[in-house]
């Protein structure tokens, strides 16, 4: 098999069924040796299955080599043997996508804390592990001399960088994704290393009841529709794209623009809480309003 990522080494988290298996399906497609990690577990992250060892065999039957991994991405000793077993395997590692994650979701008024926890504990710190682990073996590599061209993608949401009501733990920890991404672009640039996010949409078992099809028959929020831009990502073509955000359904892709700074006033001094009644709401009304869950500011929807 031979592609655009012909013979690197990749990680998927998740990778078992939906958005993962797509990634990792198509990898194996365009010539990659994938580790597939999953705890096999369902939405709530609760339970097991064989799913990953199924995901491994549909690669080896399309010639590709594949080995499962069933660590917990979000235990700091599991993410380190997760790495160490795409290096023992593999020879090497040039491409880690943080893909796995679960659902709670509530109303704020009605979450429990081990709701908020479990889910902040999957998604935020089963990114930051993996990544950490990754990001020092790839820096050992570049201390000592050697060539690297590596790759992180992260998994973000529209839930968390647009907001979504009833997804309060869920887009808190996507929000972190985010800005995790940021930093660790910038901090990993110099060892050549790339990261990136993408935010998904897609008809996966977490997104069902949220994620419509755009009409009957439509293939529209196919999962396995967001691997090609992951896969680019992971390429050598991508060298020059790091610490940005990416919407993905289907065919459409866009760049996701994060916070910035928008219209000011300074008055040289310290403000009196008195005087800003007539400073704040016209700032407001100047400033761009908040973007809808799609992404989209109201009125230039087009």
């Amino acid at each position: 098999m031979s592609g655009i990522v012909e013979g690197r080494v990749v990680i998927v988290t998740g990778a078992a069924r939906g958005i993962g298996r797509g990634h990792a399906l198509e990898f194996a497609r365009q010539g990659a040796k994938v580790v597939v990690n999953d705890l096999g577990a369902e939405v709530d992250g609760t339970g097991s299955s064989e799913a990953a060892a199924e995901v491994v065999a549909e690669i080896e039957a399309l010639g590709g080599q594949a080995v499962v991994n069933g660590e917990d991405v979000s235990d700091f000793d599991g993410a380190e043997r997760l790495v160490n077993t795409a290096i023992e395997r593999f020879g090497r590692l040039d491409v880690l996508v943080n893909n796995a994650g679960i659902l709670r979701d509530r109303m704020l008024v009605n979450m429990t804390a081990d709701e908020w926890d479990a889910v902040i504990r999957v998604h935020l710190r089963g990114t930051f592990a993996p990544l950490r682990h990754a990001a020092a073996y790839w820096r050992a590599r570049a201390k000592a001399g050697e060539p690297v061209d590596a790759r992180i993608i992260n998994t973000t949401s529209s839930s968390g960088i647009y907001g979504n009501p009833g997804q309060g733990n869920y887009g808190a920890a996507k929000a972190g994704i985010a800005g995790l991404t940021v930093i660790a672009a910038r901090e990993l640039e110099r060892y050549g290393v790339t990261v990136n996010a993408i935010a998904p949409a897609a008809l996966t078992r977490m997104t069902e009841g949220l994620i419509r099809p755009a009409g009957t028959g439509s293939t529209s929020a196919d999962p396995d529709d967001i691997a090609p831009l992951v896969v680019w990502l992971a390429s050598a073509e991508a060298r020059g794209i790091t610490g940005r955000v990416f919407n993905v359904r289907a065919g459409t892709i866009s760049v996701a623009e994060g916070w910035h700074a928008g219209p000011a006033v300074d008055k040289g001094s310290r403000w009196d809480p008195a005087e800003l009644g007539a400073v704040i709401p016209a700032l407001v009304d100047k400033a761009a309003p908040n973007a809808l869950t799609n992404g989209r500011i109201p009125g230039r929807e087009d």
